[in-house]
């Protein structure tokens, strides 16, 4: 048996993302850390197999920016369109992430509002067929709108990455019923994107059947970015087997724990 009892139970669930078998379903980003060598801690305690990059927040006049010391060998590396307003910024930072070199598979993000940071739907769907057409592999954030993670899938994006909250809020799931009815319908992954908070939130998102939780500021915001990583990985595992293992009915009523048979009177 592995000598990580973690790493052993993601193995014996792997899931797919674009013909990728992944056996984490926590992906994390790489923004707001306090050092390189918190990041890099961080994210081997996540256990991730992807990680996330604006590349508008590169700073590509710096050679030793992320890109630059990002184990590629170990971590998918997902770059994203964050800061982008309209359909047409987020697919020239698409086409940059080609020419860089960086996988065809991207994190598609478009900005309608910048105090809310929430996602313009019709910008994004926009966004989305141009991308699709160019042979990109799209993983789109969008609200927790089943309405429009049915577009974006029917469009033919290979997860649907609808919000838990605003960008960076913590505030956790908002509307679990709304997730739980976009996972019901899909039948591609289903991966909560914004607005976690601590390890709780996660384990909630899987146990909605939820495919796997993208998070950032969760983990780089934390006191001890490294423990909350941790944290966040065994969050994401408890709330996997929790759904796997199928939770107990919802009763209005108590129900006692004993049996009623033999007891004395």
């Amino acid at each position: 048996m592995s000598r990580d009892p973690i790493a052993a139970l993601q193995t014996e669930d792997p899931w797919t993302l674009a013909g990728r078998t992944l056996s984490s379903r926590l992906i994390v980003g790489t923004g707001k850390y306090r050092s390189k060598e918190e990041t890099i801690a961080a994210l081997d305690a996540s256990g991730a197999e992807i990680v996330t990059v604006a590349l508008r927040r590169v700073d590509f006049d710096n050679p030793e920016n992320v890109l630059a010391w990002i184990d590629r060998e170990r971590y998918t590396l997902l770059p994203n369109t964050a800061g982008c307003y309209t359909a047409e910024e987020a697919v020239r930072v698409c086409r940059l992430a080609r020419e860089l070199g960086i996988d065809q598979m991207v994190k598609l993000e478009v900005i309608g509002d910048a105090k809310t940071l929430l996602p313009d739907n019709e910008q994004t769907l926009e966004a989305a067929r141009i991308l699709l057409d160019e042979g990109f592999t799209v993983l789109p954030y969008c609200s927790d709108d089943p309405v429009v993670c049915r577009k974006l899938e029917e469009m033919g994006c290979a997860a649907v990455m609808p919000l838990a909250a605003p960008i960076g809020s913590g505030l956790g799931i908002q509307n679990p019923h709304k997730i739980a009815l976009i996972v019901e319908q899909s039948s591609v992954p289903v991966i909560v994107d914004a607005g976690v908070g601590t390890a709780s939130d996660a384990a909630i998102a899987l146990e909605l059947g939820c495919t796997a939780v993208l998070m950032n500021t969760a983990i780089a915001e934390a006191r001890d970015p490294v423990k909350m990583a941790r944290a966040m990985r065994l969050g994401v595992v408890a709330g996997r087997l929790a759904y796997t293992a199928g939770r107990m009915p919802r009763r209005g009523i108590a129900s006692a724990s004993s049996p009623e048979s033999g007891r004395i009177e």
